[in-house]
């Protein structure tokens, strides 16, 4: 199933072979629910392995139109971590420090270390996106950029980082039902920009540059993972499912006692069976 919604060097469909409204052969959120519950026990197991064994971290990398749903992803499906293994990054406008160093600055040093889960809510691909579609950069910078990045990703995973990288796929449409909510509902009022109004007619042309993301840096290393995002529970269902599958390659498991561990324990287990 998964195969189907991820990206790689190998593999370079466009968008356009995705279907935001897709729900992987499910009819309603009931059908997932056990599931669902179930792959959260699996997860939490899974960060205690990789906390304990301290060989590889990981960083789940989200990318998406606005009203994708970045921020309700990230607080469905991996708030049951345990948070002192877990952190998210946000990555808005770069501040006046961020802007005298390199564009990879900010976000590298902010990289998961060996044993953690970091979650990019937005990310250095921000910088090939936002800034081409306004023409901040030109083309021939894009591409520059891209091969940085390339290089970038591939440092992470040498170094022993499992890089998720998924884009939360939505149709206009359905953005601008969001909007409209987040207009329409006291509560969410306080998530509206106007500016998301405007960036919607750029909208074709972030399709472009999205494609072009792909088509650079979608490697088998770190490819790319398209999760349809209309229906909501089926995203929070197939990132879980990403993560999760992603994580199970990695086969961590609880690191065995060193030479003086095992000898207090044998010297335990001696005195245990002494006093009995």
């Amino acid at each position: 199933m998964l195969k189907n919604y991820r990206l790689t060097k190998a593999v370079k469909r466009g968008l356009s072979h995705f279907d935001p409204n897709d729900t992987g052969g499910f009819v309603s959120k009931e059908e997932i629910q056990e599931e669902f519950g179930h792959m959260e026990r699996k997860l939490r197991n899974l960060q205690d392995k990789l906390f304990a064994s301290k060989t590889n971290s990981v960083l789940v990398l989200f990318q998406g139109m606005d009203c994708s749903g970045k921020d309700g992803v990230i607080k469905k499906v991996l708030s049951n971590l345990n948070p002192q293994g877990f952190r998210a990054e946000s990555f808005k406008k770069p501040t006046l420090e961020e802007s005298d160093h390199d564009f990879l600055w900010r976000t590298h040093k902010v990289v998961p270390a060996k044993g953690y889960i970091t979650a990019f809510n937005r990310s250095y691909y921000e910088d090939v996106l936002i800034t081409r579609v306004h023409g901040v950069i030109k083309d021939d910078e894009a591409a520059t950029r891209m091969k940085h990045i390339r290089h970038f990703e591939k440092l992470l995973t040498n170094n022993g980082v499992l890089l998720i990288k998924i884009f939360l796929h939505i149709s206009p449409e359905f953005q601008l039902e969001k909007i409209r909510d987040r207009l329409s509902n006291p509560e969410k009022l306080w998530k509206f920009d106007p500016s998301d109004l405007k960036e919607r007619d750029y909208w074709d042309s972030y399709i472009d540059a999205y494609e072009d993301v792909f088509r650079h840096t979608a490697t088998h290393q770190a490819p790319w993972h398209i999760v349809p995002a209309n229906e909501r529970w089926f995203r929070d269902y197939l990132v879980l499912r990403t993560i999760i599958s992603s994580l199970e390659k990695l086969d961590l498991s609880y690191p065995e006692p060193d030479i003086e561990t095992r000898k207090l324990l044998e010297q335990l287990q001696s005195n245990a069976s002494l006093s009995q």
